[in-house]
């Protein structure tokens, strides 16, 4: 693997690849709807509710799968642990992020996220189809813990220690309004850093440079331990992938706010 990122351009020249749709939208519409009105040729949809995460509750809405649920999963969708995966959306790689965390975390080495998704490849002329493919099995194997995590003591821990960065709109950080959790409002002491802020106006990551000028302003340094959270751990996974653009590290606190306010006793910060 040579980064995070590859782009339409570079996508089209591999000739053996294991290519998935991620679409999702909190709310809906269905990715599998989306997929079928067009997709990348021998993409394979792979539902984030479904094979991403595990039941919602107490871990928060969207918690790592069971290790052998993933590993099952990812095998239906043709993922080798031989082969190189690349993963999009059509949501700035909102959840294409998601699913590129949560691969590297249980173990895959060779997964990349289209820069700019869909918008991209349509953009640079490249083909769209509509038959949905069939893969062949895989044989991934999931060896969960190839990327840091924090639980909900560590999260607060880390907001006084180093960066904790939330990930959500700025409003939702403030408690201005919350539209998806009971309770409005961010964890005391960490930062504010919208995801939004990663990505230009067409979709694609900020450079290297200019990412890591952004964290760097948000007080992220290679000397500085880091982690980040948004609602449920989707749009964090964005922002561990940006600081990877950037060459940085940082760790994921999958259960986030959601997971964070099922503790009344858990202190909560606005403004």
């Amino acid at each position: 693997m040579t980064g995070p990122l590859i782009t339409p351009s570079e996508l089209a020249a591999l000739d053996d690849v294991t290519l998935l749709d991620v679409r999702w939208r909190l709310g809906g519409p269905p990715g599998l709807e989306l997929y079928r009105q067009g997709h990348l040729p021998g993409a394979v949809f792979c539902d984030l509710e479904g094979a991403l995460a595990g039941p919602p509750g107490e871990g928060g809405r969207h918690p790592l799968p069971a290790t052998d649920a993933f590993e099952r999963a990812m095998r239906r969708l043709g993922v080798s642990d031989a082969r190189p995966l690349v993963v999009y959306d059509d949501t700035g790689s909102t959840a294409a992020a998601r699913a590129w965390w949560t691969l590297r975390y249980f173990g895959h080495q060779d997964v990349r996220v289209l820069d700019g998704g869909l918008r991209a490849w349509e953009a640079a002329g490249l083909p769209i189809v509509q038959e949905e493919s069939v893969p062949a099995p895989g044989d991934f194997t999931a060896r969960p813990g190839a990327m840091p995590v924090l639980d909900a003591e560590a999260a607060a821990d880390l907001a006084s220690s180093g960066v904790l960065l939330d990930a959500r709109a700025g409003e939702r950080y403030r408690g201005e309004v919350e539209p998806v959790d009971p309770v409005a409002g961010h964890i005391p002491g960490a930062v504010s850093a919208p995801t939004t802020e990663n990505i230009t106006p067409d979709g694609t990551f900020l450079p290297p440079e200019e990412l890591r000028k952004r964290f760097a302003d948000l007080g992220v340094r290679e000397d500085v331990p880091a982690g980040a959270y948004c609602g449920s751990g989707v749009t964090a996974a964005h922002q561990v992938l940006a600081l990877e653009v950037a060459g940085l590290q940082a760790a994921l606190y999958v259960g986030s706010w959601s997971e964070w306010v099922t503790d009344s006793s858990r202190p909560v910060a606005t403004g």
